[in-house]
């Protein structure tokens, strides 16, 4: 006989999965953290253009760090321990699930957005670093706090179990992970200067050009031959999928400089320190600016583009893009600098 389990777990919908399941275990601890400013401790924020490595057929772009980053930094903050385990076998990996509900732990996962049957078709595709927390289970399903939906949601065994098995790039292999242990508070200010030093280390600090500021200039510089080099139809899968991976996979817009700009503006008023709030309206204007780029491409890529609408046009908004994001690193780099001399 299978027993419900059920803990009181308060669903939040989040903008992106990782951000958002790390703040909903942190504030279940009793740690009240919002999403911007989970994302900007854990140094979420990045770029770069690697055309070497290939996710279905198409380069790798990505404006945000890597998959579990923002969950490791926090697993090393003072005072917090973060249980985390793989698994090579499926049957296991259930019952490690079930036994950590049976002791009222909400578990988060990482799994295959294809395999979860609650995604709606058209937005299924092959992206095996979805986080999500599961709180619950009534039968053979279990109830999970899905960060990028409205409410909670319910999983079949079979399907769950798959999706923690997807293959692929980026394969889960069952990736279960939770807090065993968390402060009643955190000292913010120190996380948040090193939770900016990271993010400036590799968007400015990268001796390779397709990572950071010289990342975002390399892709300016390839877009406007894609045409030329690719041909029309295959420049403009590189275009959508570019967009894709910048505004409809979890990012909050901009590629998460929206988020960012959240997250500086938050410490700012935390800190009581206006060059935050300064480089806060920076990345405002840069998320505004990879919009605008996103708005073009649209209409290049569904035939509708005007004259005005070329891929120089484009690549002139990407490059004030990396224009604007050098001047914020730079500002927070000198806000570093000062405070550590404090």
């Amino acid at each position: 006989m299978q027993l419900d389990l059920l803990i009181d777990f308060p669903h939040t919908q989040s903008a992106h999965c990782e951000s958002g399941a790390a703040a909903s275990l942190l504030n279940w601890h009793g740690i009240k953290l919002s999403e911007a400013m989970t994302f900007g401790i854990g140094g979420g924020l990045f770029y770069g253009y690697f055309p070497f490595i290939r996710i279905n057929g198409l380069p790798l772009v990505t404006y945000r760090a890597a998959a579990g980053h923002i969950l490791k930094r926090f697993g090393k903050i003072p005072g917090i321990t973060m249980y985390e385990k793989r698994f090579r076998n499926q049957d296991q990996a259930m019952a490690e699930l079930d036994a950590a509900l049976a002791e009222s732990i909400p578990v988060g996962l990482q799994t295959g957005v294809f395999w979860l049957p609650y995604f709606p078709r058209a937005l299924r595709f092959h992206f095996n670093a979805h986080n999500l927390v599961v709180y619950g289970k009534e039968g053979d399903d279990y109830l999970i706090s899905d960060p990028v939906f409205p409410q909670p949601v319910r999983c079949p065994a079979q399907d769950l179990a798959r999706a923690r098995f997807a293959a692929g790039a980026l394969a889960p292999k069952g990736k279960m992970y939770y807090l065993a242990q968390a402060p009643d508070q955190l000292d913010l200010q120190p996380l948040i200067r090193q939770g900016i030093q990271s993010v400036c280390r590799m968007m400015l600090g990268s001796p390779f050009p397709l990572i950071g500021v010289k990342g975002i200039r390399f892709l300016a510089g390839r877009l406007v031959r894609w045409p030329e080099r690719l041909g029309k139809e295959s420049a403009e899968l590189h275009l959508g999928h570019t967009v894709r991976m910048q505004e409809e996979i979890g990012t909050g817009g901009g590629g998460f400089r929206f988020m960012y700009a959240a997250f500086l503006q938050e410490s700012g008023k935390e800190l009581h320190d206006q060059a935050l709030l300064d480089a806060a309206t920076l990345f405002t204007q840069a998320g505004d600016r990879w919009r605008q780029f996103a708005v073009m491409a649209a209409r290049i890529c569904k035939g509708r583009g005007g004259l005005d609408d070329t891929y120089p046009a484009m690549a002139e908004r990407i490059m004030a893009c990396a224009d604007l994001e050098e001047q914020a690193f730079r500002g927070l780099k000198d806000w570093l600098r000062e405070n550590s001399a404090r």
